[in-house]
C-alpha cells in the first residue's frame, strides 16, 4: 500500500495496465475537483518547462498521459496552436474530449508501441505519469522515437523512480537535459505524498 487513500490509493496500487485503466475509470468524473483540493502542481510546473524550452506556434504537442485535460486549455493560451493527447483510460479520455482544447485524443499504453510517426511531434509533455504504479523507463525509447529531431520532451517523475534507476536509464537514451528541478511536492494537500522532480530534453 501508498499510504494513499480512496481513488488516488487505488491507481497508485493497480499493479497491471488494465488496473490502472479501471481505477482511472471510476475517478474520472471526480478527478478534477479532488486534484484541485489537493493542489496538484505537476501540469503547472510541466508547462513552466515546456514554455521555457519550446517556442510559441511549434505544433503538434503530444500531452502523453492527458487524464482530464487539466493542462488544456493553457497550451493555446501559451501559443502552441494544436495538442493531441493519448491516455490508458477512456472515462479519463472522455472528459478531456467535453473541454474541447485538444485536435485529437486516443487511447494508448504507455510502455507499448505507439501508433505515431517517427519524428511526428515538435514535443512530448508527460505529467504525473512516471509514478507509483503506473510508467517506468520502460516508456521513454517510444517517446523519444515520436519526437523530432531537436524537439522538447517534459516530463514529470516521482523521486523514487528518479533515484531507483530512471536517471540512468534516461541519461543513456539519445537526448540532452535542458533542466531538472530541485525536488518538489506535486501535491501539498495529500500528507502521503513523496516528492517528485520535473525534466526537460532535447532530442538528439
Amino acid at each position: 500500500m501508498t499510504g494513499h487513500d480512496g481513488h488516488l490509493g487505488a491507481v497508485y496500487d493497480a499493479k497491471a495496465p488494465d488496473e490502472v485503466a479501471a481505477a482511472y475509470d471510476a475517478w474520472a468524473e471526480g478527478y478534477d475537483a479532488e486534484m484541485a483540493r489537493a493542489g496538484y502542481r505537476h501540469p503547472t510546473i510541466g508547462l513552466a518547462l515546456l514554455a521555457r524550452h519550446l517556442p510559441r506556434g511549434a505544433a503538434p504537442i503530444l500531452d502523453a498521459g492527458v487524464g482530464t485535460g487539466l493542462a488544456g486549455a493553457w497550451y493555446g493560451i501559451l501559443g502552441w496552436p494544436e495538442v493531441w493527447g493519448v491516455d490508458i483510460s477512456e472515462g479519463m479520455l472522455g472528459v478531456a474530449a467535453r473541454k474541447g482544447t485538444y485536435a485529437r485524443l486516443s487511447r494508448a499504453v504507455l510502455g507499448e508501441p505507439l501508433e505515431f510517426a517517427d519524428g511526428q511531434f515538435a514535443a512530448v509533455i508527460s505529467t504525473g505519469v512516471f509514478t507509483t504504479g503506473h510508467v517506468g523507463a520502460e516508456a521513454l525509447p517510444e517517446l523519444i522515437r515520436i519526437t523530432a529531431p531537436g524537439g522538447v520532451i517534459v516530463l514529470t517523475v516521482k523521486g523514487t523512480l528518479w533515484d531507483g534507476g530512471f536517471e540512468a536509464a534516461l541519461m543513456a537514451q539519445p537526448v540532452d537535459l535542458l533542466e531538472l528541478t530541485e525536488p518538489y511536492v506535486s501535491m501539498p494537500g495529500d500528507a502521503a505524498t513523496t516528492p517528485s522532480r520535473a525534466v526537460a530534453l532535447r532530442v538528439r
